[in-house]
């Protein structure tokens, strides 16, 4: 039973990296499965189709940011410029963020539409009347009163056409990145029309730093009366998506950054993930708006677009009522740990001023958590290291009757109030831990670039020093697949002591297989964020330490 123990203990160890697929896959399966099922409606023939005509020379972002009149937006957090052609919000740099720690530029997530990687919002009105002149992508825009977007000042853009109406937009900034778009069409004719309100994203081609990585969603995105959408971009190229609600947000995810629209509250809207040689996310209102005579119509949306910062995610969250908002944040299906995970992190940053500090009290906290299971646990071990001459004994008494040995094995057991699979029970609660840490460290742009001490200058990713070059003293790098760092190095050594305190296997195979599994765990988890490393290696010292103490405490009746 001591081997069973040892088995089972290195397969839950394994299961943390070898198959963390088991605990995330199956989710994005049945959500594609509800949206070929469930979500895929025709076309409401009845309302307008927002479907793009035009056909651009690209050119570069410095020469499209010139070819038409612009208005300056400013905050705390962006920095921008507003397209009178059009009036697109299609110029959007994050003060805040850089490309890398080498890198010092700025990261820009919004370009022109005729820029090969243009990512823009548009909004507007549309009209089945094929008679009305609407403002489409070349429409050139007036500027009305203040010329500089600013969160104490707005700006009124007009258009009018030769049919006696005119289009208005006042859009408003705050201190982080959103932007509140009013919509106005002034109708100075004795005519009625009926007119849908619009918003959409457009993005011409898939970004060239996507991860792909199953763990994280990234690509259109939405909660649709509840129900959170999403689609990876190979998914829309294949097949359009469209569904009818009464409420929710859309948007594009990157694995840091989102840009999302809002639609009108409580009113129905129609939601379609499009691609025609670019992808389109939008929402139109599906009840038109009936513009009468000599009067006017108008309408209200939301724009965010900003870097996936927690407390901001969920402050829009809850100010403007927007219903699981905080999901363009991928928690994953662990959420009820990810996020409480992230608050504590935190929470202890505030304190200390330093997430790798942070991680180590969360380590000591949640070792805290399972002092019991564990206390249970390594006096079982204890216990069991104990009798190992005793099952020696008995295992050399009944080599030839296998059922003998194993009634046995058992009597001892009973008779010492052992459980030979108490081993396992702390590793279980780990991996939930483990995999909810993992996904903070990768998801959170809190985590982005923030360093430890010494040579770790960002947790968030791996430990950038090898072994096989001593930590940087020999003159030369060394391929990306032996850079094992100085965390993981000291991990595997940790992890190699606490070995030792456990039984170790009867069996001469399964002790040697157990012994290379620290140098495994190693190589594996080098590539690993940093941070999580350190997580490892502080949450195998302090265990280690209870576990010395508890051996110590325990003793074991003389087995005659």
């Amino acid at each position: 039973m001591d081997s069973k123990n040892v088995i089972a203990a290195i397969a839950l160890s394994s299961a943390v990296i070898v198959l963390y697929s088991l605990f995330f896959v199956p989710e994005k399966s049945i959500t594609k499965q509800n949206l070929a099922e469930k979500n895929k409606i025709e076309q409401n023939t009845d309302t307008p189709t927002l479907d793009e005509k035009e056909t651009l020379v690209q050119v570069s972002r410095d020469d499209a940011l010139k070819e038409s009149k612009r208005i300056q937006f400013e905050n705390q957090s962006i920095i921008g410029t507003i397209s009178l052609k059009g009036a697109v919000i299609d110029d959007l740099t994050f003060k805040d963020y850089k490309v890398s720690l080498e890198n010092q530029e700025k990261i820009t997530l919004l370009n022109p539409r005729n820029v090969e990687d243009g990512y823009f919002i548009e909004s507007g009105f549309v009209t089945t009347d094929k008679n009305i002149d609407i403002p489409d992508s070349n429409s050139i825009w007036s500027v009305v009163g203040n010329n500089k977007l600013t969160e104490q000042s707005p700006i009124k853009l007009s258009w009018s056409n030769n049919q006696g109406i005119t289009f208005e937009k006042e859009i408003s900034l705050d201190d982080k990145f959103l932007f509140t778009i009013k919509q106005k069409v002034i109708n100075s004719t004795d005519k009625k029309y009926d007119f849908y309100s619009y918003g959409q994203i457009i993005r011409n081609k898939i970004p060239e730093d996507l991860l792909n990585f199953f763990i994280l969603h990234e690509g259109p995105i939405a909660t649709l009366d509840d129900e959170l959408i999403e689609e990876d971009y190979d998914d829309i190229q294949d097949k359009k998506f469209s569904k009818t609600a009464q409420k929710g947000w859309l948007g594009i995810s990157d694995k840091y950054f989102i840009a999302s629209i809002v639609p009108p509250k409580d009113k129905e809207f129609k939601t379609t993930f499009d691609y025609k040689n670019k992808f389109r996310i939008n929402f139109i209102t599906t009840d038109p708006k009936e513009l009468n005579q000599n009067s006017f119509i108008e309408d209200k949306f939301q724009a965010i677009v900003g870097a996936k910062r927690v407390r901001a995610i969920d402050g829009y969250a809850e100010s403007l009522k927007i219903e699981k908002f905080d999901l363009v944040i991928d928690w994953g299906f662990l959420y009820f740990l990810t996020k409480p995970m992230w608050y504590a992190l935190d929470y202890f940053f505030k304190m200390f001023g330093n997430y790798g500090l942070a991680i180590i009290a969360v380590t000591v906290c949640i070792r805290l958590a399972v002092f019991p299971l564990a206390n249970y646990s390594f006096k079982s071990m204890a216990k069991m290291k104990a009798l190992q001459p005793e099952m020696v004994r008995l295992k050399e008494l009944h080599k030839d009757d296998k059922m003998k040995l194993q009634q046995s094995m058992m009597s001892l057991y009973k008779k010492e109030g052992v459980n030979p699979m108490s081993g396992c029970l702390p590793i279980i609660p780990q991996i939930f831990i483990f995999f909810s840490l993992y996904k903070v460290l990768f998801v959170t742009i809190e985590m982005r670039q923030m360093p430890f001490f010494g040579w770790i200058a960002d947790l968030s990713e791996r430990d950038p020093t090898s072994i096989f070059n001593l930590f940087g003293l020999l003159p030369y790098d060394v391929p990306s697949f032996l850079v094992i760092g100085v965390w993981p190095v000291a991990m595997g050594v940790s992890m190699w002591i606490q070995q030792k305190l456990n039984p170790a296997p009867t069996d001469p195979m399964q002790a040697k297989i157990f012994m290379f599994f620290p140098l495994f765990l190693t190589v594996i988890l080098a590539p690993f964020p940093s941070g999580l490393v350190i997580y490892w290696t502080v949450n195998n010292i302090l265990t280690m330490a209870q576990q010395v103490v508890i051996m110590k405490r325990t003793t074991v009746k003389t087995v005659t």
